[in-house]
């Protein structure tokens, strides 16, 4: 049987899509683990009405030092087909943001999750440690050895440091200058969020007006930086995200502190106004909105803001 007879062939420079879908589950799995209320989250809005959830993104953090920036993990994607999106920038949070856009994959009409439907886009934040102070810059450097970038993906499938863990002396010295960079050290490639695609949902929630009522009334804590519903200029793009969850890490010093873990959130994308009068059945995705919001991101982001004054 040639390669050309098997369902579906893979022209992925990186091997066949059944992998990819594989390491994406492994990324989600640690997570969830990880994650305990974005677990519980994750697995109620299944539970309702026997929802079929896919995703919209998965976002990771990395350091733009030795080779564990964007790179480190985006390599891997690109080599299955995704594609630079676009980028933004935040330099008041010294981070610069890439967003690839998944390779077209076979998504039978009832596919979902991560086993036959679509695929996630990815977005990929990374730390620009050279603009930094050089006390934190330094830490930083402490631990990241060169050529360890090489593991990201690895890395983020095991939920694993690829570097040694750090003190709470350092981590606590990293916050006072980035919550970002802080949060990077502790968890690494630990998937930071997952997001919904409200809008493939078939039920109550294909509205996000209706999650975030659900939600609010479940008791879950949700980012209220710039409105709880953060909605585009074009009104195009909306989502709504949780608060990190806050749990117990023990430091390489000893020391156990509360800290922000992952969150989770809900992405809705509103037809394109020039195809309004498509059929709903024959709606795809490049009908909707694409791309992120520098402002609406901006906020999101806070998402893993620390509460704590070290």
């Amino acid at each position: 049987m040639g390669s050309h007879d098997l369902p579906h062939a893979s022209s992925f420079k990186g091997g066949s899509e059944t992998f990819l879908r594989n390491v994406f589950e492994n990324i989600l799995k640690t997570y969830l683990t990880k994650n305990p209320t974005a677990k519980t989250i994750w697995e109620l809005v299944q539970s309702l009405e026997n929802e079929k959830i896919c995703y919209d993104h998965f976002t990771f953090r990395t350091f733009k030092v030795d080779g564990y920036g964007i790179d480190s993990l985006s390599s891997f994607f690109m080599d299955y087909g995704y594609k630079i999106g676009g980028g933004l920038d935040f330099p008041n949070k010294n981070l610069r943001v890439l967003w690839f856009s998944p390779p077209d994959v076979h998504v039978p009409n009832d596919g979902h999750g991560l086993g036959n439907g679509p695929l996630p886009r990815l977005v990929i934040a990374e730390v620009l440690v050279d603009e930094l102070s050089p006390e934190s810059q330094g830490i930083i450097r402490k631990y990241l050895k060169p050529e360890g970038g090489k593991q990201a993906v690895l890395s983020s499938t095991l939920g694993s440091l690829i570097w040694e863990k750090p003190t709470w002396t350092d981590f606590k010295i990293l916050a006072k200058e980035s919550n970002f960079a802080a949060w990077t050290l502790i968890h690494g490639y630990t998937m930071n969020h997952l997001a919904f695609a409200v809008h493939r949902f078939k039920h109550r929630f294909s509205d996000i007006k209706c999650i975030k009522q659900y939600l609010e009334e479940k008791g879950f804590e949700l980012n209220t930086d710039g409105g709880i519903l953060k909605v585009s200029q074009d009104g195009l793009l909306l989502q709504v995200s949780s608060i990190s969850e806050r749990l117990p890490v023990k430091f390489a010093d000893g020391v156990t502190e509360i800290i922000p873990a992952s969150y989770i959130e809900f992405t809705q994308r509103q037809i394109l106004p020039q195809f309004k009068d498509v059929p709903s059945d024959e709606i795809k995705e490049f009908h909707r909105r694409e791309a992120f919001e520098l402002d609406s991101a901006n906020h999101v982001m806070e998402s893993t803001r620390f509460t704590t004054k070290f």
